[in-house]
C-alpha cells in the first residue's frame, strides 16, 4: 500500500467528486495475452464517459491490427475527454493465447496505478478485465484475485464480491478459498460486516431503501437442525439475527439447493452465499457474458467482466463483449449513483 493511501480510505464513500455527470473510468485490460485488450479494442464508446486505458498502447494496437481494426489510442492528459491510453510498458513482445509469468509485473503495474488513480479522486471508476493467477503465482508474486489484491492496496481489510446479472445479485461471504478452508473462514464478526457492507451498498449504490437479503447456509439443507453441520446453529443463525436486531430485512439461513427456485427470489434484493461455488454457478448460468462483478465495500468503484482470459480467443475467434460493456455501464451507473448521495 502507498503511504498516502490510508487518509484516502477515511473518505466518506459519497466523495466521488462530480465532473457534469462526466465520468472518468480507468479500465485496465488484464493479462496481456487473453481477451481483455479484444474487450478494449472492440468496445463501442460511450460518449458520456472518458475511458482510461491503463496498458501498454503497442498491445492494443498489435490486437487491433489482428482484429482488422484501425483504433487511435491517443496519450491520456488529465481533462482529455474521450479515450486514451495511459502507458504501462509490457517489456516482452506478447503472443496472443500464450499465457506467460513475465507478464505478472505487468499486470499489477497497471492494477496499482489505477488503485492510486481511484484512491486520489483522479478517475472515478475502475473497470478490469480478466487476469491469469497462475501466471502471476508462477512468477513468484502471491495473488488470489482483484478482489484481495484492491482491498490490500486500499488499505480494506474486508471487502465483499457481488455479482450482478440483472436483478439477481450474489454476494460472497468468503471468495477464492479452497474448499476445505471456507467453513473455518466463516465467522461471526466476518458475517456481521459482510451483512453491514452488502446492506450499504444495496441502499447507496442501487437505490434500494430496505433491501431484502437472503443468507444461505453453509451445510446441505442449512445443517438440517445441527444434523448436517453446526456452523447454521452456532454461526449463521446468530449473524442473521444480530442483523435483524439492527433494522435489517434478513431470511435465512435457508438451504442453498432451493434459494434459487424463482418462486423463493420474488421481493429478494441480494442472495449471501457462504462460497464461491455456492452461488455462483447459479448466477452464471442465468446470466453469463452480461453479468458483472462488483467490489463492495471499497472505497472507490470496481466492477469487472464475469469470465476469464478465453486465452483460445485472443486475438481472432467469435468475442462476446456484453459482460465487460455491462460492466462499463454499470460503472457509470454506480458514479451517478455516489453524485446523488
Amino acid at each position: 500500500m502507498c503511504a498516502g493511501c490510508k487518509p484516502c480510505v477515511t473518505m466518506p464513500m459519497s466523495a466521488t467528486p462530480a465532473r457534469a455527470e462526466r465520468f472518468v473510468i480507468a479500465v485496465t485490460p488484464g493479462d496481456p495475452a487473453g481477451v481483455g485488450p479484444d474487450l478494449v479494442v472492440l468496445q463501442e464508446m460511450d460518449a458520456s464517459l472518458d475511458l482510461v486505458l491503463i496498458a501498454d498502447p503497442d498491445v492494443l494496437h498489435a490486437r487491433a491490427g489482428l482484429r482488422g481494426l484501425a483504433r487511435a489510442f491517443p496519450l491520456y492528459e488529465p481533462g482529455v475527454s474521450g479515450l486514451s491510453v495511459l502507458p504501462v510498458p509490457l517489456g516482452y513482445a506478447c503472443i496472443p493465447g500464450h499465457p506467460d509469468p513475465r507478464c505478472a509485473d505487468y499486470v499489477l503495474s497497471c492494477l496499482r496505478r489505477a488503485t492510486t488513480g481511484c484512491l486520489s479522486g483522479e478517475f472515478d471508476a475502475l473497470v478490469t478485465g480478466p487476469i491469469h493467477k497462475a501466471s502471476i503465482n508462477e512468477a513468484g508474486f502471491p495473488f488470489t484475485g482483484h478482489t484481495e489484491f484492491l482491498a490490500d492496496h486500499s488499505g480494506v481489510e474486508q471487502v465483499v464480491m457481488m455479482l450482478v446479472a440483472g436483478s439477481l445479485r450474489v454476494a460472497l461471504v468468503t471468495t477464492h478459498l479452497p474448499l476445505s478452508e471456507v467453513p473455518g473462514a466463516i465467522t461471526g464478526e466476518r458475517l456481521d460486516v459482510t451483512l453491514r457492507i452488502l446492506r450499504e451498498a444495496l441502499v447507496r449504490d442501487f437505490g434500494i431503501p430496505r433491501p431484502r437479503i437472503v443468507v444461505l447456509g453453509l451445510n446441505p439443507h442449512a445443517g438440517e437442525g445441527g444434523h448436517l453441520g453446526m456452523e447454521e446453529r452456532l454461526i449463521i443463525e446468530p449473524a442473521c439475527a444480530r442483523a435483524r436486531a439492527a433494522g435489517f430485512d434478513i431470511v435465512g439461513p435457508i438451504p442453498a439447493d432451493t434459494a434459487f427456485v424463482p418462486a423463493h427470489l420474488k421481493g429478494v434484493d441480494a442472495v449471501l452465499a457462504m462460497y464461491h461455488d455456492q452461488g455462483l454457478p447459479v448466477l452464471k448460468a442465468q446470466g453469463f457474458g452480461e453479468a458483472v462483478n462488483v467490489t463492495l465495500g471499497l472505497p472507490f468503484i470496481r466492477t469487472s467482466v464475469d469470465h476469464g482470459t478465453a486465452f483460445d480467443r485472443a486475438g481472432s475467434g467469435v468475442l462476446d463483449t456484453g459482460s465487460f460493456m455491462a460492466a462499463v455501464a454499470l460503472a457509470k451507473t454506480l458514479c451517478k449513483s455516489r453524485v446523488v448521495a
